[in-house]
């Protein structure tokens, strides 16, 4: 008996070491749940502004639609935009004060393409404890025809239409609130070729999604 007491004296220190590291390092053992909502067919409608070139601000209307193959990858079968388009004040003061020819203003009319789609990151998180929301990151590369309106008279703002092949590169996100229901936020940029890289189309869009045959 004495010999059983003196051999758990010994251990204890030894066991309450081991359990200590156990709690501190479980081991690695990992549990990745799978996706709460998964994509099908995917009809979107969403609205937007390319902002970037200095002399017209354009506001757009966007539909497309996308199939997706899996959890990762999809094509974005096909896409159009029409944008609605504003003089900025420098414009303007070019035309107006120094003559500038309107020739050297070209502006969006529409852009149609089709792409590529690849979702490496789907997640979820919590909202102050009272709710779960999932969302995932998506990244698009496709081509894109652009249409462009060159002005030939400032007054009647009348002129000739130029079609321009340009490269189409995108960075979104999708915040899902059903499953099949979500919103997109879309970063994407035209990079229109014609004699060389000639210029860049910045779209900033806002898109509502329907997923036709997803799963929960």
């Amino acid at each position: 008996m004495k010999r059983t007491l003196l051999l758990l004296v010994c251990l204890a220190p030894v066991l309450a070491y081991a359990q200590g590291d156990e709690l501190e390092n479980p081991g690695t053992v990992l549990a990745v749940q799978d996706r709460t909502y998964r994509m099908s067919s995917e009809l979107w409608i969403g609205i937007g502004v390319a902002p970037l070139d200095a002399f017209y601000k354009g506001l757009t209307g966007q539909v497309g639609y996308v199939y997706h193959f899996s959890d990762s990858f999809a094509w974005q079968v096909g896409r159009g935009l029409l944008s609605y388009n504003i003089k900025t004040g420098l414009r303007n003061q070019l035309e107006t004060q120094f003559g500038v020819n309107p020739t050297a203003f070209p502006q969006l009319n529409w852009i149609v393409g089709s792409d590529v789609m690849w979702t490496p990151i789907y997640g979820k998180t919590s909202w102050l404890n009272s709710s779960v929301g999932h969302f995932e990151v998506f990244g698009t590369l496709g081509g894109s025809v652009v249409n462009q309106r060159i002005a030939a008279d400032v007054a009647s703002g009348s002129g000739q239409t130029v079609f321009r092949p340009a490269v189409h590169l995108g960075l979104g996100a999708r915040v899902f609130t059903s499953k099949s229901v979500s919103f997109r936020l879309d970063f994407s940029n035209e990079f229109v070729i014609y004699k060389g890289l000639e210029s860049n189309i910045l779209l900033v869009q806002l898109a509502l999604a329907l997923n036709f045959g997803g799963t929960e």
